[in-house]
């Protein structure tokens, strides 16, 4: 691998660690960059979560303000994020690569039209959120974190954008301390997911050491200035990317 193209892919790192902080897609920028640069789908996609560990970690820690006084809230969900994300990790290794190519594809573009709707759909859920609604989500919510963990073990892109889609439906806070604990347990998921893929699958060590580097950049500034940027500038550039992938992956 050329320095150039150890660059692009710790730049696109960089891009994925901010995104990540703020929206929760940033796969659709580091995902597609190892698949132009001719990965295997499976291997860019393992060697694309272990590189992205160290920036969700740098998010989280960024917004530990905003986790102040949700331990147990943490605590709670993130046992459903660490049983999930090893659940989807262990479908990735089972099933054969041509099931991921194929449905790779649809997930991008599920995840761009979430990221797409993820405004409106979080003002809808919001208005239909009855009063005084569970505290902790009861088992439901559990059950979605769950299985949003499955799906983020798998693959992951935009699992941020449906844990706080999730979150916006039934609890009752800030939005801000909302994503903190979202960056927790994305962070749990890639983790576990990484552990997984370390212990038994090969990983490029080039491509997810460039793009550790890059997303813990990208992870400790978009926790710090993240939350000034147009979410609309942001959305625009994921969903680009993101169609481009899918497209790259069904003609290719």
């Amino acid at each position: 691998m050329s320095v150039l193209e150890l660059t692009a892919i710790a730049a696109s790192g960089v891009a994925a660690g901010g995104i990540n902080a703020v929206v929760g897609s940033g796969t659709l920028i580091t995902f597609p960059t190892l698949l132009a640069f001719g990965y295997p789908p499976v291997l860019a996609n393992v060697s694309n979560n272990v590189g992205l560990v160290p920036g969700v970690l740098s998010a989280a820690w960024g917004y530990r303000r905003e986790l102040r006084g949700q331990r147990r809230r943490v605590l709670r969900f993130g046992t459903g994020s660490l049983i999930g994300g090893l659940i989807g990790a262990l479908l990735l290794l089972k099933l054969p690569p041509e099931a991921f190519q194929a449905v790779v594809p649809v997930l991008i573009l599920t995840a761009c039209v979430l990221v797409v709707l993820q405004p409106r759909l979080n003002r809808w859920l919001v208005s239909r959120r009855p009063d005084g609604a569970d505290a902790d989500g009861g088992v439901p919510l559990w059950l979605g974190v769950l299985g949003t963990g499955v799906y983020g073990g798998y693959f992951g892109a935009a699992q941020g954008v449906l844990m706080m889609g999730l979150f916006g439906s039934v609890l009752d806070d800030d939005l801000q301390r909302l994503n903190a604990v979202k960056n927790v347990l994305s962070s749990i998921v890639n983790g576990v997911a990484a552990v997984v893929f370390i212990a038994v699958t090969h990983i490029d060590w080039a491509a997810a050491a460039a793009i550790a580097v890059g997303a813990t950049i990208g992870g400790t500034l978009g926790a710090r200035f993240g939350r000034r940027l147009p979410p609309t500038a942001l959305r625009a550039v994921i969903i680009t990317v993101g169609v481009i992938a899918s497209a790259a992956l069904i003609l290719g």
